[in-house]
């Protein structure tokens, strides 16, 4: 129903008008979320693999403690998760909701990333 405006005129109430605006920002921003995700999830599944390479060279190769590895790591980096498998000789790496990966140490080879069979496995 339309109401009388400021000016006493009839039309939609500015109530009215920012209901609609704040509906079309929160459609844009799903729009702009699910449009971003695929590339999110690659660069988050990128930076999990690099994260858990690097960390499980640093830490086994190295022999340097896991807090002190994470410092070799690339600015930005500071969202990935690590965690250590020393039984294993693994490293896990996460980015919360988008990715994970793990890298573990095997004698003659360094540090390898494991496929997804592998990591399936040992969870």
């Amino acid at each position: 129903m339309a109401t009388r405006n400021v000016n006493g005129m009839y039309g939609p109430s500015r109530r009215g008008k920012l209901k609609w605006v704040l509906l079309a920002l929160a459609v844009l921003l799903v729009v702009g979320i699910v449009y971003a995700l695929p590339t999110m999830r690659a660069y988050s599944q990128t930076g999990a693999a690099y994260s858990a390479r690097v960390v499980c060279s640093c830490r086994y190769i190295g022999g340097r403690a896991l807090g002190d590895c994470e410092k070799d790591l690339e600015p930005g980096m500071e969202i990935v998760s690590l965690s250590e498998a020393a039984d294993a000789r693994r490293i896990d790496a996460t980015v919360p909701l988008l990715a994970s990966e793990s890298a573990e140490y095997r004698e003659g080879w360094g540090c390898v990333l494991m496929t997804p069979k592998e990591r399936e496995a040992v969870r």
